[in-house]
């Protein structure tokens, strides 16, 4: 069951940035929690700036996650997933299309209202694509 539910929790991570319904995140990280996304980040407001200004120009994404490793010691856990995401902004010169691949590295702790992630750190792969459609 905690499995199922951690996982869970990398997935409303996906559909919160997908729908750029960011307020949803509150269910996601703690509020102290920290990310390492391209940028170091301390607190849940800063975590939800930083996507929100990188998503928010855009016309589309997708964030695909996979092969969950979850590791769960009691009130704690970590897990890994792959990450594919795809971004759209229409009328870019070059293109309009960029994917990044990549792996979620996360640690989670269980709270009253459910499993949380305290930090996640994102590790790109490798990119494709027009650069330029998530630089603006």
């Amino acid at each position: 069951m905690d499995r199922a539910e951690i996982v869970d929790v990398t997935v409303r991570y996906a559909w919160a940035l997908d729908t750029k319904n960011f307020d949803a995140l509150d269910d996601v990280f703690t509020p102290d929690a920290r990310a390492d996304l391209l940028e170091m980040l301390e607190g849940r407001e800063a975590i939800k700036a930083r996507v929100r200004r990188a998503l928010e120009p855009l016309d589309r994404t997708q964030h695909l996650l996979g092969n969950h490793r979850v590791d769960i010691d009691g009130d704690r856990a970590t897990c890994s997933s792959y990450l594919q995401s795809q971004h759209v902004r229409r009328g870019t010169e070059g293109g309009p299309n960029f994917i990044v691949a990549g792996q979620y590295e996360d640690t989670l702790v269980r709270t009253a209202d459910g499993w949380r992630i305290e930090f996640r750190r994102l590790s790109v792969w490798w990119t494709e694509g027009n650069a330029l459609v998530t630089r603006g």
